[in-house]
C-alpha cells in the first residue's frame, strides 16, 4: 500500500472524475450566469446576490462533509461511497438547472444552484481527500496531482470549446432558442460522463485500511487542529486570495471580451489559455522535481501575473494582443493549480506528524472553504460591481462598465496574485524536510520521541498506541 510508484492505471482511475467534474463545473462558472440573465432574464445582481449566497452557504457544508468522511467506516472505505452516491445527484441538478422551463425565474435558479452545489460537496470532498492517501513520496505527489489537475484543465479545455462545437455541430441558431437547446444538450452528455467517471474511480482505486486510516476528532477540535498547522495556514492564505482573484476573470471572460475587445471570439480565448496550460504542466512538474515545488509555484504565479497584468490596458481592437497576453499567462496555469494541491498533501502528513491521525477529509473540506468561499467573493462582487456599474444586457455599454470590467478582469486578478506571493515565500516544507517528517512519523509509531523538523527544540512524544 502506498508504494512510491503508483501504476499508471490507478493514477488515471483517480483522475478520471476530475475531467467530468470541469466539464460540468465550467459551465456553471463562466455560461450559467450569463445564461440566466440575457436569456432567461434574472437581473445581473439577483444572479449575483444568488451565487454569493449560496456558495458561502455551500462552503460551510465542506468541513462537515470532510469530517463525516475522515469518520466514515464501511467495507468499501471512507471516500469511495460518497462518489457512488453523490455523483447521480450532481447529475440530476444539472438536467434541472441547466434546461429551465419556460417561466423560470431567480427562486428556480436559486433552489437548482444550490442543490448543485450540495451534491457537488458531497463528492469533491471525499474525492479530493482520496489523492493525499494513494502516495507518501514527496516526488511521486507532483506526478499524481498534475495528472488529476491535467484531467481539471482537459475537462475544462472540453467544456469551453463545447458550446461552440454543438451549437455549430447541431446548426443551432444565435438566440434564445439556441441558448436553451445548447445548454440541453450539455446536460445530456456531462452528467453521464460525470456518474461513469465516478463509477471507473471507486471501482479501481483503493483506500487506507481501516487500521491505517486513525479516527478522527470532533468536529470543532479538529478545525482547531488543522488550523494551528502553521504551513497550512500559510498555504491556505496564499491559495485563498490567488483564487479570489482566479475567480473574477473566469466570471468576467465573456463580457470583457464581447463589450471591451469588442470580439466574438471568447471561447477561443479560453481554449487557448487552458491548452497552453495543459501541454507546459509536464515541464512545470519535471521542473518542480528540480528546484522543489515552494519555487516552481512561485515561478508560475510570477509567470502568470506577469502576462495577464497587460490585459488590463486593451481595448476594442487589440484581440491580437489579448491572444498572446493570454498565451503567455497560460504558461503557468498549470503549476498553480497542481502544485499548490501536491503541497497541501505534505502539509496532511505533518499534522499526521503532530496529531498521529490521518485526516485528508478535514484539510480538503477547509481548502474547499477556501475554494468556495472566493468563489463567492469573486462571482458576486465581479457581478454585483458590473450591476452596479451600469452594465445593460445585450446592448452597447456605458464608459463605467467598460472601466470596471478592465478592473476586475485584470487588473484585481493581478493584485490578488502580488498578495498570494508574499504569503507563498514564507512557506517552510521542501524535500528534505518532508522525508524528516515522514520519518519522524515512523519513528513515533515505533515508540520513539521525535524532534519536530519544522520546530527545531520541539520535541514529540512517541505515538498512542506506539
Amino acid at each position: 500500500m502506498n508504494p512510491a510508484n503508483l501504476s499508471r492505471r490507478r493514477k488515471i482511475a483517480y483522475a478520471a472524475p476530475a475531467f467530468a467534474l470541469a466539464v460540468v463545473g465550467i459551465p456553471v462558472y463562466v455560461y450559467i450566469p450569463k445564461f440566466y440573465t440575457d436569456v432567461i432574464g434574472v437581473p445581473v445582481a439577483a444572479v449575483g446576490a444568488i451565487l454569493a449566497g449560496v456558495r458561502i452557504f455551500d462552503a460551510l457544508t465542506d468541513p462537515l462533509m470532510g469530517h463525516l468522511s475522515d469518520r466514515t467506516r464501511t467495507p468499501f472505505g471512507r471516500r469511495r461511497p460518497y462518489l457512488l452516491l453523490g455523483a447521480p445527484l450532481v447529475a440530476l441538478a444539472i438536467a434541472f438547472l441547466f434546461i429551465p422551463p419556460a417561466g423560470s425565474d431567480a427562486p428556480w435558479f436559486a433552489f437548482w444552484i444550490t442543490a448543485l452545489f450540495l451534491a457537488w460537496t458531497a463528492v469533491t470532498v471525499p474525492y479530493e481527500a482520496l489523492g493525499p492517501e494513494l502516495t507518501f513520496d514527496y516526488r511521486e505527489r507532483n506526478g499524481l496531482f498534475a495528472l488529476r489537475d491535467g484531467m481539471l484543465l482537459a475537462g475544462t479545455l472540453a467544456a469551453a470549446a463545447s458550446p461552440a462545437v454543438i451549437q455549430a455541430g447541431l446548426g443551432l441558431p444565435a438566440d434564445a432558442a439556441g441558448e436553451r437547446a445548447k445548454f440541453m444538450w450539455m446536460a445530456i452528455l456531462y452528467a453521464p460522463l460525470l456518474v461513469g467517471t465516478a463509477l471507473v474511480c471507486a471501482l479501481a482505486v483503493r483506500e487506507l485500511p481501516a487500521a491505517a486510516a486513525s479516527p478522527s476528532p470532533g468536529l470543532f477540535r479538529g478545525l482547531r487542529l488543522a488550523l494551528g498547522n502553521q504551513p497550512f495556514r500559510i498555504l491556505l492564505a496564499a491559495y485563498t486570495v490567488s483564487a479570489f482573484g482566479g475567480n473574477l476573470p473566469a466570471t468576467l471572460i465573456l463580457f470583457y471580451v464581447q463589450y471591451v475587445l469588442e470580439s466574438p471570439g471568447a471561447e477561443g480565448f479560453l481554449v487557448l489559455y487552458l491548452a497552453t496550460g495543459i501541454l507546459v504542466l509536464p515541464a512545470w512538474t519535471a521542473l518542480a522535481g528540480r528546484i522543489g515545488k515552494k519555487a516552481a509555484w512561485i515561478l508560475a504565479i510570477g509567470v502568470n501575473t506577469g502576462a495577464f497584468t497587460g490585459v488590463f490596458f486593451l481595448g476594442p481592437g487589440d484581440a491580437a494582443i489579448y491572444g498572446v497576453l493570454v498565451f503567455l499567462s497560460g504558461l503557468g496555469l498549470g503549476a498553480t493549480l497542481a502544485l499548490p494541491s501536491s503541497i497541501q498533501a505534505d502539509v496532511i502528513d505533518y499534522d499526521e506528524l503532530l496529531t498521529g491521525e490521518r485526516r485528508e477529509g478535514r484539510y480538503v473540506g477547509l481548502w474547499s472553504i477556501a475554494k468556495k468561499l472566493a468563489a463567492a467573493g469573486g462571482v458576486g462582487a465581479g457581478l454585483l460591481l458590473l450591476g452596479a456599474s451600469g452594465y445593460v444586457p445585450n446592448a452597447p455599454q456605458p464608459p463605467s462598465a467598460i472601466l470596471a470590467l478592465r478592473l476586475l478582469y485584470a487588473l484585481v486578478p493581478s493584485l490578488c496574485n502580488l498578495a498570494a506571493l508574499a504569503f507563498a515565500v514564507r512557506f517552510p516544507i521542501d524535500a528534505g524536510r518532508h522525508a524528516r517528517i515522514r520519518e519522524a512519523i515512523a519513528a513515533r509509531r515505533r515508540g520513539e520521541r521525535v524532534e519536530d523538523p519544522l520546530r527545531p527544540g520541539v520535541w514529540l512524544p512517541p505515538a498512542k498506541g506506539a
